[in-house]
């Protein structure tokens, strides 16, 4: 079993294990042994990092690591996570490793390992490398130089990858606000949008090594509300940390999330002839009016674990066009294995564009329905289905559903928590059901 790789690779915070220095230096040290045995010859690696104040001493630390057991390393700098997962694979890297924690805040970091195709890292590789960390494998470490020589030709290179996929359309005469979250998308995204002529308006992009997130990005999106609408903008977007994820703000202020993504680019894919099996991937976590509106379109909602991992992996298996969260992360498999915000913005304001609708006219037809959510503290955490006061009581509020809401029971992951979700038309009404079930359950498992 992994105890340190979690979905999204390592995370922490800086300079505490298993981000302290020695460990970094055992991680890169690990990967490329195996890498080196693996292909018969010197792993070629790419880093980069987002703008904490801890990513260039733990891309070092990596760096000397690596080149203790002959990696070559190169550095694209500060760039987002789905550049990094670009770059190893038209650059022919045997690996990409993204230093950042995303939407966490400053104090924390990660490390997350991308393979050539763009995926993230094997768990075969990710267990041995923690199997070496436990054991303190590490031979002689010195320094070595971050090499980002070639940094400025890496980005470029990034930039011009997203304008193809963007296509040739004009956004002249959109005003568009950009919330940075003062992270990765700093580097790039007043450029991007600039360069297919939107009067491009940045907050939050002057970033200082402890800033990023700080109210600010896709998790806080007050400032770009109000801003958006001082501005008369035609639409605003927030990336995270590492811009891997890209919420919207329509022209009135009102958000527009990643289910609400999902239903606009579904619908566009479908009316190009692109959207396979005319399916969609989301999570369990998706609201239930995005599986209305979609199913009043013939299109399916295929549910999976929350995890852009889980998605991904679905996207994959069922050959599907469009998936992703409603946090933001949005994945176009045939386009990239990673969620990419600025990519995913640039195709919302081509879909946008192309209808000569606003971003709000695009969201009609999806309705959110009212959720509710109740956390009961339990002493044991009991399948469910087997405890059979608990099933009946849960089929009976599925029963009075009827198919216009949802009833989502799971346990917390890190605390003794029953977690009772419901969706439905009424909230009142939800309400109750969902007291009603965590009663039972506070009785059953307590």
């Amino acid at each position: 079993m992994k105890q340190l790789f979690g979905t999204d690779g390592i995370r922490g915070v800086a300079g505490d294990f298993p981000l302290d220095a020695s460990t970094i230096k055992v991680i890169g040290a690990s990967l490329a042994r195996q890498l080196r045995d693996e292909l018969g010859r010197a792993p070629r690696f790419i880093t980069g990092r987002d703008t904490r104040e801890s990513g260039a001493s733990i891309e070092a630390d990596f760096h000397a690591g690596a080149a203790s057991e002959g990696a070559v390393c190169e550095s694209a700098a500060v760039i987002t996570t789905p550049g990094v997962a670009y770059l190893t694979r038209v650059f022919d890297f045997d690996a990409g490793v993204v230093i950042s924690a995303s939407h966490n805040p400053y104090e924390d970091n990660g490390i997350k390992i991308f393979s050539p195709t763009g995926k993230k890292l094997g768990s075969e590789y990710e267990r041995r490398i923690e199997a070496d960390i436990f054991v303190g494998y590490q031979d002689a470490v010195v320094p070595v130089d971050v090499d980002a020589s070639l940094s400025d030709e890496f980005h470029k290179a990034y930039i011009d990858h997203l304008l193809e996929i963007g296509g040739s359309f004009s956004a002249a005469g959109k005003r568009i606000v950009i919330d940075c979250a003062n992270g990765a998308s700093c580097e790039f995204a007043f450029e991007l949008f600039r360069s297919i002529g939107a009067e491009v308006i940045p907050i939050h992009n002057t970033p200082d090594g402890r800033n990023i997130n700080e109210n600010c990005g896709s998790l806080h999106l007050e400032h770009l509300q109000s801003r958006v609408v001082e501005e008369n903008a035609d639409l605003g977007v927030a990336f995270d940390g590492d811009a891997d994820r890209a919420v919207f703000v329509d022209e009135k202020g009102s958000i527009v999330d990643g289910d609400a993504t999902l239903w606009i680019m579904a619908r566009y894919l479908k009316s190009h002839g692109k959207l396979a099996n005319s399916t969609v991937v989301a999570t369990v976590m998706s609201n239930i009016g995005l599986e209305i509106a979609l199913a009043a379109e013939q299109i399916k909602l295929l549910r999976t674990s929350v995890g852009d991992k889980y998605v991904l992996d679905e996207l994959i298996k069922t050959g599907s066009e469009i998936g992703g969260e409603q946090s933001g992360h949005i994945i176009f498999p045939k386009v990239s294995l990673v969620g990419d915000g600025m990519m995913t913005a640039l195709l919302v304001l081509r879909a946008v564009a192309e209808k000569g609708v606003s971003l709000s006219q695009a969201v009609s037809g999806f309705t959110r329905y009212p959720q509710t959510l109740v956390n009961v503290r339990v002493r044991e955490k009991r399948p469910f289905d087997d405890v059979p006061q608990i099933a009946v009581s849960a089929r009976e509020i599925e029963g009075e559903l009827d198919g216009h809401g949802r009833l989502l029971l799971r346990y917390s992951g890190t605390e003794n928590l029953a977690r009772v979700m419901i969706e439905g038309k009424d909230q009142t009404a939800i309400e109750a059901q969902a007291r009603r079930l965590a009663d039972v359950i506070a009785a059953a498992l307590n």
